[in-house]
């Protein structure tokens, strides 16, 4: 079954933002993700939270889990938590 990763987030720092996003997509391709959509938020009901949203779709919660715990994405940590503050659910 699809699992899906969504990321809410504010960016922070431009430069380190930039640098996480050329490095999470290769992550994400060698665990089967594929971003669905990245785009700015417009809330219909009560407050986003985050202005930005991101969708990832995994062919499997255990295929997110992977990506999500794999050493050449937690190397990539303090990159994204210096370029944004964010939250990432699983659903799925």
């Amino acid at each position: 079954m699809t699992a899906y990763v969504i990321v809410g987030f504010t960016p922070k720092d431009p430069e380190k933002l930039q640098q996480y996003a050329a490095s999470a997509p290769p992550t994400l391709a060698r665990h089967s993700g594929e971003i669905v959509t990245r785009e700015p938020v417009e809330s219909l009901h009560a407050d986003a939270g985050y202005p930005i949203q991101v969708i990832v779709a995994f062919p499997s919660k255990e295929d997110a889990t992977r990506w999500y715990r794999s050493r050449d994405y937690q190397v990539l940590i303090p990159v994204r938590d210096a370029g944004m503050d964010s939250q990432f659910q699983l659903i799925g």
